[in-house]
């Protein structure tokens, strides 16, 4: 039984229990939640040693971290590295996107090392090996895409992106209309070139009841890739990504219906007046899925920065409804991130989420802001720095600018506000 069949049936399972716990809210709206769909918690039920997390509307904004190999860094030991400092940033689950070395290896080793839900694109394997056999990826057989998809699910993996939305009708308008950047998406563009040389439908569309029983199987969520994305700023909300989007929304019901889980992915470059939107369309024609935003990024411009571009995106996202936000890093658009690059993704896309949660009226949010306040009137720098959402770095820079015996900060020094008028009005510093 699926943790949606479940919540159908008025049963609670022990996953309901401790997102619940977690998010400071009852069983019953959690259990409620993932009944019509509205929270989603990712449970395969081979992963053992899973922390459950719900994604979905009255939770706390949650954060992946995109890992994975590529052709010319096909270590293993890089990435479980960076898995390791996903997980210290505190992302909430993690993407292996591995596409060079033993990828069965380093799926099954991400699996059993993380506690968070683990998310896979099963295309990028299954175009890998029809490569490898058959000397070209649009060689690959639907068997062989169903056979590489059950292989992930059976190994634990919680969610797959799976690009059922690029169908001929979509591919269709999108020849018509014409676009800067065309399909950015990785697996999109397998899809397509598979479609244009068979002369078939897609067949994660075609054969979708196919996917549902796999799902089913291993309570494996599906997220609903957005093969269509805009890739840039001019592309953004055109006709090609709201017929993929409307293509998506159909294939929520179906899911649902038979019990499957599913979030959709959405929407990559969109100018800042049009993420809102983007969110509302997304909620209106998905029925309320949870809704995962590759970004947004509201610039193209800023290679290097485009983790504070996204952030921008994705507080504004979040803010509307969006549930889980897919963090970018530094290197997005120049190259495979570093270590350093993954644990600056994950604080940044962090901070975006908590600034949405604060309006969302998430509990616990704002209290640990005016927690923060009180601290930073009474000068408590060890519950400050307790209270950030990267003590690591604050612990740092407080320790590397200030004397040790200084109670103030070297920026004001004995010139600080809040200690001033404390002393001038005779007050006594708020306790924390």
């Amino acid at each position: 039984m699926t943790q949606l069949q479940a919540a159908k049936e008025g049963i609670t399972t022990p996953e309901m229990e401790q997102v619940a716990a977690r998010e400071g809210r009852t069983v019953e709206f959690v259990r409620s939640g993932v009944a019509a769909g509205t929270i989603v918690i990712p449970a395969n039920k081979n992963h053992t040693g899973l922390e459950p997390e719900g994604i979905g509307a009255g939770l706390r904004t949650k954060v992946n971290a995109n890992i994975g190999t590529s052709t010319r860094f096909p270590e293993m030991e890089n990435e479980l590295h960076k898995l390791r400092t996903a997980l210290e940033a505190g992302a909430d689950a993690v993407m292996d996107l591995s596409t060079g070395g033993d990828l069965d290896a380093l799926r099954r080793q991400t699996v059993s090392e993380s506690p968070v839900p683990v998310g896979t694109v099963p295309i990028y394997q299954a175009a890998i090996e029809a490569l490898k056999h058959h000397g070209s990826i649009v060689a690959l057989s639907a068997d062989e895409l169903f056979e590489v998809i059950e292989r992930h699910a059976k190994d634990g993996v919680d969610f797959i992106t799976v690009h059922c939305g690029i169908t001929s009708s979509s591919v269709e308008r999108l020849r018509r209309q014409g676009r800067v950047t065309d399909i950015v998406s990785r697996g999109g563009s397998f899809i397509l070139g598979w479609m244009l040389h068979h002369g078939e439908e897609n067949p994660l569309y075609a054969e979708f009841d196919r996917l549902l029983e796999i799902c089913l199987k291993y309570d494996v969520a599906l997220s609903l890739g957005d093969g269509l994305r805009p890739g840039c700023l001019a592309d953004a909300t055109d006709r090609a990504q709201i017929e993929e989007l409307i293509q998506l929304g159909e294939l929520v019901d179906r899911a649902r219906e038979r019990g499957v889980q599913v979030i959709v992915e959405g929407p990559g470059h969109v100018p800042l007046d049009q993420v809102a939107a983007n969110v509302q369309l997304q909620k209106s024609l998905c029925r309320g899925a949870p809704f995962y935003v590759l970004g947004p990024l509201v610039t193209d411009v800023a290679p290097g920065y485009d983790h504070v571009v996204s952030a921008i995106g994705g507080a504004v996202a979040a803010m509307a409804g969006a549930d889980f936000l897919c963090y970018v890093t530094p290197a997005e658009h120049l190259g495979l991130p570093a270590p350093e690059d993954v644990r600056e993704g994950v604080i940044t896309a962090r901070i975006a989420g908590h600034a949405a949660d604060i309006v969302k009226g998430i509990p616990g949010a704002r209290d640990r802001d005016l927690a923060m306040s009180r601290a930073r009137k009474a000068l408590n720098w060890e519950r400050q720095l307790a209270l950030a959402i990267d003590p690591q770095k604050a612990r740092r820079m407080r320790q590397e600018r200030n004397p040790e015996e200084m109670r103030e900060c070297t920026m004001c020094g004995e010139f600080c506000a809040m200690k001033l008028v404390a002393d001038f009005l005779g007050t006594t510093k708020t306790v924390c």
